[in-house]
């Protein structure tokens, strides 16, 4: 926690003293099996909702229907987690994304489920992950001392990618052997998992500074203008609302991609699907294992021209390895930038102000490729999946072009070591 010593000798290796911190060592044992089955479980939901559609339009739909919500209820979740104990918060959504895994489970295995069912359990997940992404995030500064938020948070992304191989590996497997509903009950365990490790954690809540509370609507409007005036935070969440919404839809038409591009099955998809986790997670280590702020600026800008390279490389080929390949390249650059964005705003971001500028983050990189994921969607009727991407590879370099030239005032902003 926060308050344990921060005496480290010189030499220090933070990515193997990270683990001496116990609530830390129990969060991730409990996170990854969730994630893991998180990851098997969407490729079931996408490989269903192609399965009962091959329709890009449907694709889109249904992952919007699991990533819009943020766009509504993210900021007053921000708020809400400021407020409160993001453990109980976490406690509870935990217990409600565990029944909707087991009704998804139960729906596929009687035959129950066509995609109006599907759509509407994916905006339940919807509803309920903003609350559940605040405190999650929230929760993992205090895991650590501050001395190694920003190892905790490059190494949280590590194992999330990490958990994006294994995921849709697993998936590939348990799906030919069992149907999609294997994915659904595997992720109904993985969530249970986590719930254990929470109750075995022992964090003290936070300590929420004294005085008349405001409205949450005043509250939110507080976190617009930090982030507005903030001159660091305000162009990295540009690059990121870009990627956002016009290169993250590409991992929810993998499945478009994987049968109409590349001519597969569920098992090319997985390869896909897998080799974009394995990209992401290496970046996610090489963050983590850098253990430090300065230069991540240099990182997140890089990595935006990345990906719009990768994404060209991605949407000129229609041979399934040379996909893999590209694949692995949008998340390796992907990862590279958003994780960067990530563990400055977590390392600059005032206590006070962390669950808000959290929920806009998780707003912007969750919440806002719903729309991006609509728009390719439909784009992807009158021009192809190909030609709709190569659109959202330019409308990205455009970005980085714009915010380039203010990389200094960023890194002056956010490279804060503490």
């Amino acid at each position: 926690m926060a308050g344990e010593d921060q005496t480290h000798p010189s030499g220090d290796k933070p990515i193997a003293r990270i683990w001496a911190h116990r609530n830390f060592t129990i969060y991730m044992a409990g996170s990854v099996p969730c994630t893991i089955t998180q990851w098997m479980q969407r490729v079931g939901v996408g490989w269903l909702t192609w399965e009962l559609t091959e329709s890009p339009v449907w694709l889109g739909a249904v992952a919007a229907a699991d990533l819009a919500p943020m766009l509504l209820i993210g900021p007053i979740a921000g708020a809400y987690t400021d407020r409160g104990d993001p453990v109980r918060q976490l406690c509870v959504t935990q217990w409600l994304l565990l029944a909707q895994a087991l009704g998804l489970a139960l729906m596929t295995q009687f035959g129950l489920i066509n995609i109006y069912g599907l759509f509407g359990m994916s905006l339940m997940t919807g509803v309920i992950n903003p609350l559940f992404s605040t405190a999650r995030q929230s929760l993992l500064p205090n895991t650590v001392t501050r001395r190694y938020i920003s190892t905790a948070i490059a190494l949280d992304s590590a194992l999330f990618q990490l958990t994006r191989f294994i995921g849709p590996a697993f998936a590939s497997i348990t799906i030919p052997l069992w149907g999609v509903g294997g994915t659904f009950m595997a992720h109904t365990l993985g969530t249970l998992s986590f719930l254990v490790a929470i109750y075995l954690m022992k964090v003290e809540p936070p300590q929420r500074a004294p005085g008349q509370r405001r409205s949450i609507w005043s509250e939110i409007g507080e976190s617009f203008t930090y982030v507005r005036t903030h001159k660091g935070i305000w162009p990295a969440f540009l690059l990121l609302t870009v990627a956002s919404v016009v290169i993250r839809p590409v991992q929810d038409m993998l499945p478009g991609f994987a049968g109409d591009v590349f001519h597969s099955d569920a098992v090319g998809l997985a390869y896909l699907t897998s080799s974009m986790g394995v990209g992401a997670m290496a970046s996610a280590a090489l963050v983590a294992f850098r253990g430090r702020i300065s230069g991540l600026t240099r990182h997140a800008v890089m990595g935006a021209l990345g990906v719009s390279i990768s994404i060209l490389g991605f949407v000129i080929t229609d041979r399934l390895w040379f996909g893999v390949l590209f694949s692995a390249a949008i998340g390796f650059t992907l990862n590279t930038m958003s994780t960067s964005i990530s563990a400055l705003v977590q390392s600059a971001v005032h206590d006070s102000m962390r669950g808000r500028v959290v929920a806009l983050y998780a707003l912007i990189f969750r919440g806002t490729p719903a729309v991006g994921s609509l728009v390719v969607g439909l784009a992807s009727e009158f021009v192809s999946l190909r030609w709709a991407f190569a659109g959202s590879a330019l409308i990205s370099f455009i970005a980085w072009l714009v915010v380039l030239p203010r990389r200094r005032d960023i890194a002056a902003a956010l490279e804060v070591e503490r």
